[in-house]
């Protein structure tokens, strides 16, 4: 029941400050493999953020760094960093890093393919190289 309300508190949040709100596939924090995927801009990049559902439930919030057109307008590329949780049998806390590709199509569609190792510090330290992902967002702007 708690992991149920805290993840429509923060699917909540999520939906109503995002620029960008979606659905992301692949590896995610801890055995997860499906989350909520919303982007939010900020002045010096912008925050892309994940709720995970699967064997528990896995947080990460990365502040991609660096966001920048590669060659066309459409096509962008983001570099960032950020904390990681897992919330299922075992808890885990740790920082991921994310590199991805980006496609924005003329219509509010956007979709990326990202690679995001984590590095898992609380309860057990491990190293996680998987972490592949497409993402599929609608943007709101």
């Amino acid at each position: 029941m708690k992991k149920l309300i805290l993840s429509v508190f923060i699917l909540s949040s999520i939906a109503m400050n995002a620029q960008e709100l979606g659905i992301r596939f692949g590896q995610v924090s801890g055995k997860n493999n499906v989350a909520v995927d919303g982007v939010f801009e900020t002045g010096s990049g912008r925050i892309h953020a994940n709720v995970s559902f699967g064997d528990g439930v896995g947080l990460d919030a990365l502040w991609d760094l660096i966001y920048k057109p590669l060659g066309e307008d459409n096509l962008n590329w983001y570099v960032g960093v950020g904390p990681s949780a897992y919330f299922g049998d075992k808890f885990l806390l740790g920082a991921s890093g994310e590199i991805g590709l980006e496609y924005t199509f003329d219509s509010p569609i956007s979709i990326g393919i990202d690679y995001r190792p984590t590095f898992w510090i609380v309860e057990n330290t491990d190293f996680e190289w998987g972490g592949f992902g497409l993402n599929i967002r609608y943007r709101f702007n």
